[in-house]
């Protein structure tokens, strides 16, 4: 009897347990129906967000979690690499979808938009967002570099070019500023956009602006008078650009030397060492100062010349208002136009660049870095005061003979009033 009853007992155990087994197979069947039935199938068109698994050179493969796996490659990979040639396993991207499977039995992908409004509208959240994005450059022309940003054209007008890259050419030769600007073509870069206008299609891209962005981020970092060392990473007619601890300043062609300096170019190289003092800071952009940690020449070259003094010069250049004339390494003068022996024009003939002659100082200011200078001889000099003081007799003989003129007058009309 016992037997009986401990069988029992066990059936009915078995009976329960197969029972709550069923019961809840059939619960997660009822959810996975449910589940399916909520669920949106994805279709071509789609966009879908996923995570990078694997990269190379033609495909990107991406996990897109319930939906599998899915893969862009070939030419759609290509015509994207301007902006996703930056991307690593792991980043989360979106995606649109091609085709529901392809050969491997997945996901066919693109990284271009559904829509064009889909590519703009994107395009301006990028641009709104000052979002740095790298490009391959495709092509150039006289005006600037040329790229496409999700398969839309953008230019990059020369005048957004880093002063790195900035095609410096003597005299604007247009055809060597095209062969400068076509070396960057298949080189990538860094850019913002600054415009993208959907209605005239019209997409303008800045490296510049670029650079300055990320300069901005780093610029709490230093201070009004701090000395840094640095390269030279661009000269331009107006001064040199240094780059210095992931930053970028400018030295005005006024703070290069104490000397004057009509060309950066003559001074300074791409790639020499430089030490500058931050003179100003404005936004994201940097001054720097060459000639504020070296010493004042003129301070003490000046004190070898003296007002009236004549001395030997180098004509450096001649220029509408007068002559710029170098008188030793430090100092440099200039003849006023008025202290001209003959006209501007020709000065141009008569004072040959490199050419010595002799002047006499007229004036010296230390302070203001400014020596005047004259190139009227002597002779020259005696015969305008001799002119003036004729002048000045001529104007006191009119005055006289202005006077009983005067008086003559006063006696007719009294006489008339008689």
């Amino acid at each position: 009897m016992k037997n009986t009853k401990q069988l029992k007992t066990l059936d009915n155990l078995v009976s329960e347990k197969v029972k709550e087994t069923e019961i809840e197979q059939k619960k997660e069947q009822e959810a996975l129906m449910s589940q399916l039935e909520n669920q949106v199938v994805p279709k071509p068109g789609d966009t879908l967000v996923g995570k990078v698994i694997e990269m190379s050179k033609n495909a990107v493969y991406i996990d897109l979690g319930q939906y599998g796996i899915g893969v862009v490659r070939g030419k759609e990979l290509w015509e994207s690499l301007d902006v996703y040639g930056e991307l690593n396993v792991g980043d989360e991207v979106e995606a649109t979808i091609l085709e529901m499977e392809n050969e491997e039995n997945i996901l066919e992908l693109t990284f271009r938009k559904a829509t064009k409004k889909e590519v703009w509208d994107e395009l301006n959240e990028k641009r709104d967002k000052r979002e740095i994005i790298t490009v391959k450059i495709q092509s150039a022309n006289k005006g600037g570099l040329l790229t496409t940003l999700f398969g839309i054209p953008a230019f990059m007008p020369v005048s957004q070019l880093t002063p790195e890259h900035y095609p410096r050419v003597e005299g604007g030769d247009q055809d060597k500023i095209l062969s400068k600007l076509q070396s960057f073509i298949g080189k990538k870069m860094k850019i913002q956009i600054v415009t993208a206008d959907p209605k005239d299609e019209k997409l303008i891209i800045s490296e510049k602006e670029a650079a300055f962005t990320k300069q901005k981020e780093k610029i709490g970092n230093v201070k009004v008078g701090d000395v840094v060392e640095g390269e030279v990473s661009g000269i331009v007619d107006f001064g040199i650009f240094v780059k210095f601890d992931g930053l970028e300043g400018l030295v005005h062609i006024s703070e290069l030397s104490w000397q004057r300096v009509d060309d950066p170019a003559n001074l300074v190289k791409i790639g020499d060492k430089v030490k500058a003092e931050i003179i100003g800071i404005e936004d994201s952009k940097i001054t720097l100062s060459i000639k504020k940690l070296q010493k004042d020449p003129w301070i003490e070259a000046v004190k070898k010349y003296k007002v009236g003094q004549l001395v030997k010069g180098i004509v450096k250049e001649v220029k509408p208002f007068g002559i710029f004339i170098q008188l030793d390494k430090d100092i440099h003068g200039l003849v006023h136009v008025s202290e001209l022996p003959f006209n501007i024009t020709d000065a141009k003939k008569e004072l040959v660049m490199g050419s010595e002659k002799e002047f006499r100082i007229l004036s010296i200011e230390p302070g203001e870095h400014r020596l005047g200078l004259t190139l009227k001889l002597d002779s020259e000099k005696k015969e305008e005061v001799a002119e003036e003081k004729e002048e000045k007799k001529e104007v006191k003989k009119d005055k006289k003979e202005e006077k009983p003129s005067e008086k003559k007058k006063d006696k007719e009309k009294k006489e008339s009033k008689k």
